[in-house]
């Protein structure tokens, strides 16, 4: 059966929130994720400040120093959260299963919904249309018959465009004399391998396909496949219960090595992961600890549990993975849950026939609590669903860093 296919992604999302809620923005380069001073990245940046060669995921000092005149802003994700589950809704509304990769980007399949490409392609401009009345953001779109080539047909006419690409025929017109690096899986490290091989353009790569197979095994016969424009993935739900791990991680402004300050830093993070994992009702059999070092050197440790999600059992665990960790200064910290599982799959623990097991839990995160908010004059149980909306978290634990 031919299949249609919509790939949806928001034109610099976050930047456009931005400017849509303060139209003094307009027009402006905008760069959003750390200020010039701060260590970070960008999240991403407005066309505005793109013409200055300024990108995702950039060192924010390297875009300062492209970008000296931008106007930076940290993200807002709790307002980015918002915005999307209204994309989201819209969206959702015209397919049968859509698959989400990002708060603003989606593959709809509107196969079923649809009884013609040219009702698949009025679709498509429907949802333009509605996103933009409705939410006063642009998008733009791709209409395809597989997932790849619908990604390829929302790109190419960004911003604000919309593209089709109807038969694998078509796309490998499109694509034919264009670099590896338009194929998907290929990234820079990739199209190094087979730019040193002499294999520069898609035309290169189904000509030379024993060769890419040779060179880059599996993936090889992936890109072999793409290139003659085949791709038979569908289009598919993101479940909750399906996620590998749930973790929250903070990188500091200014190395540490306190390692006081670290548990303590460490007990809010357990708290997060422990209501991320409530939210999407999943266990971990597993607490992981991550450790960045000032030199960039990334530590890991891990531990098998009993199942938990206790924020309790995430920090102690967490705490003991610390101590098997040489001393140093510490650039990011970030603990989390893994071999997730569900209430059903989950092996009984002690705790879940001894209550007071339970309470215990719950008064040994209380009892920290109650320290950190007597050492630092913070309100922590009062406030505590604050402190973990948006980049509140950032700025509790700079907050601490100062009155140490």
């Amino acid at each position: 059966m031919e299949r249609r296919i919509i790939h949806v992604d928001m034109d610099a999302f976050y930047a456009s929130v931005e400017m849509r809620d303060n139209p003094a923005l307009r027009g402006k380069p905008l760069i959003i994720g750390a200020l010039p001073r701060e260590r970070g990245v960008v999240a991403t940046a407005s066309y505005e400040a793109r013409k200055y060669g300024v990108h995702s995921a950039m060192n924010i000092r390297e875009a300062y120093r492209l970008c000296p005149s931008g106007i930076y802003m940290h993200p807002d994700f709790e307002k980015y959260r918002a915005v999307s589950g209204k994309l989201h809704g819209i969206w959702d509304s015209f397919a049968t299963a859509t698959e989400s990769i990002a708060l603003d980007e989606a593959y709809l399949d509107v196969t079923d919904n649809t009884r013609s490409w040219e009702d698949a392609c009025r679709m498509a401009r429907e949802i333009k249309r509605r996103t933009l009345e409705e939410l006063h953001l642009t998008c733009s779109v791709g209409v395809a018959y597989s997932k790849t080539a619908a990604k390829m047909a929302s790109e190419e006419k960004k911003p604000d465009g919309y593209f089709e690409i109807p038969t694998p025929e078509d796309f490998v017109n499109l694509i034919l004399d264009r670099d590896v690096e338009v194929l998907y899986t290929v990234g820079k490290k990739t199209a190094e391998k087979l730019h040193y091989a002499g294999i520069r353009t898609v035309r290169d790569l189904r000509q030379r396909q024993e060769e890419v197979v040779r060179l880059l095994g599996k993936q090889g016969q992936w890109l072999v496949r793409v290139a003659m424009g085949d791709d038979d993935r569908e289009v598919t739900e993101y479940r909750p219960e399906e996620a590998k791990s749930i973790s929250r991680e903070l990188t500091f402004q200014e190395d540490t090595d306190n390692r006081a300050f670290l548990r303590e830093v460490m007990l809010l993070l357990a708290i997060s992961v422990e209501r991320r994992a409530g939210d999407v009702q999943l266990y971990g059999e597993g607490v992981s600890l991550k450790i960045t070092r000032g030199d960039m050197k990334s530590i890991s440790r891990s531990k098998m549990v009993p199942a938990t999600r206790s924020a309790s059992v995430i920090w102690q665990e967490a705490c003991k993975l610390l101590d098997q960790v040489p001393p140093g200064p510490v650039r990011l910290v970030g603990v989390g849950l893994y071999h997730m599982t569900g209430e059903e799959g989950r092996q009984l623990t002690m705790d879940d026939f001894l209550p007071q097991a339970r309470e215990r839990q719950k008064e040994v995160i209380q009892e920290g609590l109650m320290r950190l908010g007597e050492h630092y004059g913070l309100d922590f149980a009062g406030n505590l669903d604050r402190i973990f909306q948006g980049e509140r978290l950032y700025r509790t634990v700079k907050y601490m860093r100062t009155h140490m």
